[in-house]
């Protein structure tokens, strides 16, 4: 199994896995394709209370499958939901009331996938993730803040996604418990988020890129890309995976609906990890990482 990412932010031992099972439009396939995960090597499950994109009950159902024909131990996985803000539900179906007040409306969104995600021994939220910023730098805080009375105990850690540098400092700077990991979108709109991720380095977060294939079809032809693949003897897309993960403290959401492909990415992983310890290896692979720094660098 790869190595997982340290997260030094966390009260409690918190460790994101390399790659992280991404369960958004899965719908009636969430459970089967969660199991399947597992069983093919997943250790990271990503889910979310949004109903709008999200089946975490079926996420539940998933991984007490697994759990239940003795795949993994609970403790062996790394599973993360996240709270959704109202701008981003379907007011028709929201875990949450409308008109309630923020802290009910985190509440009642925390309890019901506490509920979803229940397992034995024991139930508890590897990381709790802000979907997104709110309205405005105060009403964030005071959602962090409500996060922040769910940690240690049935929550162990908490991250924001889709946020901007000055939202992700602010957290940072006015927080008790510091965002363990930041889940943004990598792709060349944002300049491939690069003060962003140099702020996580910098401060021990995790960083988790998603849209990582899609969004990058230019990344998929480059030379770094292509020496990546040829060097290690994995595909273009697995090599993609590999190179923005050797951008430093990075996971990657992964969402694939192909058992196939589960496995492939997760041994092109290992094989990465054995590849780049040989010492006739290293040198190559900071050259691939220069050029595939450049490319990302605007």
């Amino acid at each position: 199994m790869a190595n997982p990412l340290s997260v030094p932010n966390a009260k409690l031992a918190v460790k994101v896995p390399r790659f992280v099972y991404g369960t958004a439009w899965k719908k009636d396939q969430t459970a089967a394709l969660v199991s399947q995960a597992i069983r093919s090597g997943f250790r990271g499950i990503d889910t979310a209370a949004q109903p709008k994109h999200y089946e975490e009950d079926l996420v539940g159902d998933g991984i007490r499958e697994a759990l239940r024909a003795g795949v993994c131990r609970r403790e062996d996985l790394h599973i993360q939901t996240k709270f959704t803000p109202p701008s981003g539900q379907d007011p028709s179906n929201l875990p949450y009331a409308l008109s309630a007040d923020l802290e009910t409306q985190i509440t009642s969104s925390i309890n019901s996938s506490l509920r979803h995600l229940e397992t034995e021994p024991s139930t508890y939220i590897d990381m709790l993730i802000l979907h997104s910023p709110l309205d405005t730098i105060a009403t964030t805080l005071a959602a962090w803040k409500h996060f922040e009375s769910w940690v240690p105990h049935q929550i162990r850690s908490l991250g924001i996604s889709n946020t901007n540098l000055s939202t992700l400092s602010a957290i940072f700077e006015h927080s008790t418990v510091k965002p363990a990991l930041v889940q943004n979108r990598f792709y060349s709109a944002t300049g491939y988020d690069g003060p962003v991720r140099a702020f996580c380095e910098e401060n021990g977060i995790v960083y988790q890129s998603f849209w990582t294939l899609t969004g990058n079809p230019g990344l998929l032809k480059s030379g770094a890309v292509k020496d990546a693949a040829k060097e290690i003897g994995v595909s273009r897309e697995v090599a993609l995976y590999l190179c923005v993960m050797g951008l430093g403290n990075v996971s990657v959401l992964n969402g694939t609906t192909n058992a196939q492909r589960m496995r492939e990415d997760l041994d092109g992983l290992e094989t990465w990890q054995a590849w780049v310890e040989a010492d006739a290896n290293r040198e190559r692979w900071e050259a691939i990482m220069a050029s595939f720094r450049r490319a990302v660098t605007r």
